[in-house]
């Protein structure tokens, strides 16, 4: 029975957290688009499995100026984007290549920017790959929750099969 009572308990937080994963990847596409409707949007990442991780979303002008940068930072799915109010108005290139105007930001927003201003000048050079652009093995089957979801059912059977040698032993 408490193995029963484990298994609903567990699988609830499991559908907690994809819920909530849920809710940020609506928050992503929410500020995408809104920045999308200034111009172009470049996107840095800096993915950290047990440290903060942060995305970046920089809105840039027909002239290549960034209008605005939003950030997200965190551990957990209750991150949220916010603004960065440094560099409005500047150039991508000349920020990206500015030693000095990147160590304004935090490591995290740095590592962020650096990769961002990577896509930046691989689009510009026509350095892209088609790996780049192909999203078609993109779905929602591949988010990290279910990938986590996936490991954790592959144990199921055993720990089932543990819990019930030890009970048996026992009994």
């Amino acid at each position: 029975m408490n193995v029963l009572i484990l298994g609903i308990f567990v699988a609830a937080a499991f559908l907690l957290q994809a819920l909530m994963g849920y809710f940020q990847i609506r928050n992503f596409a929410h500020n995408y688009h809104e920045v999308r409707q200034g111009g172009r949007v470049l996107i840095g990442k800096n993915p950290r499995r047990f440290r903060q991780g942060s995305l970046m979303l920089i809105g840039l002008d027909h002239d290549d100026r960034i209008q605005e940068i939003r950030i997200m930072k965190g551990l957990t799915v209750f991150s949220r984007f916010r603004e960065v109010d440094r560099f409005d108005g500047e150039s991508v290139a000349e920020v990206g290549a500015d030693y000095a105007a990147l160590h304004k930001l935090s490591r995290t927003e740095r590592e962020c920017f650096l990769n961002a201003y990577r896509n930046y000048v691989n689009y510009k050079t026509n350095n892209l790959s088609f790996e780049d652009f192909d999203t078609s093995r993109v779905s929602m089957f591949s988010l990290p929750i279910f990938s986590e979801i996936s490991m954790k059912m592959k144990t199921v059977p055993q720990t089932l099969t543990h819990v019930f040698k030890k009970d048996n032993l026992g009994g």
